[in-house]
């Protein structure tokens, strides 16, 4: 069973004290008064469309959600604007420059890694691509694309809420 990254703090980072309340939420060392906050990582994703108006998915080749349905995208690095993120997670991705950039919405999500979930904010971005001609997959995170127009099938088979949440935004428009 997985559990939240603010379970697994046992031990003060700072002083190394025992902790008698794991979970707490900020985190607070009664010894050293160190304190840290459980705030999500930030994540980008990006919806691209070719010219006929077909959205590019990937399908992942590891959990979480491997064989699932996925944007592009990843996790911000620090030092990173999140539209820099995104670029560069798309051409590790799919080999693709990104162009251009706008802002959709944000979600919160959840990522679970061996056993450890942290929390995530997800915020996403409308992309253009010159075009879908140099789409090469990243093998050790993308085992094959999935081009048009996503239907329910698609939908119910995304490995995150927050990627259904912000296609469904976007379609809406």
């Amino acid at each position: 069973m997985p559990k939240h990254v603010s379970q697994t703090f046992n031990f003060c980072p700072s002083c190394g004290m025992k902790i008698e309340s794991v979970g707490q939420s900020p985190f607070r060392c009664a010894s050293c008064d160190f304190g840290f906050y459980f705030s999500p990582a930030t994540a980008v994703g990006g919806i691209i469309v070719n010219q006929k108006g077909e959205m590019l998915l990937l399908i992942r080749a590891r959990d979480p959600g491997k064989g699932q349905y996925g944007l592009p995208g990843g996790f911000a690095d620090a030092g990173e604007s999140l539209e820099t993120s995104l670029i560069r997670e798309v051409m590790e991705e799919t080999a693709l420059t990104v162009t251009s950039t706008r802002y959709l919405c944000s979600f919160p999500n959840t990522y679970t890694y061996r056993g450890v979930t942290g929390d995530v904010l997800d915020a996403f971005y409308v992309c253009e691509v010159e075009t879908f001609d140099d789409l090469v997959a990243t093998p050790e995170e993308v085992e094959s694309f999935y081009i048009g127009h996503p239907d329910k099938k698609v939908l119910d088979n995304l490995a995150f809420k927050s990627n259904r949440l912000a296609i469904e935004k976007y379609l809406k428009q």
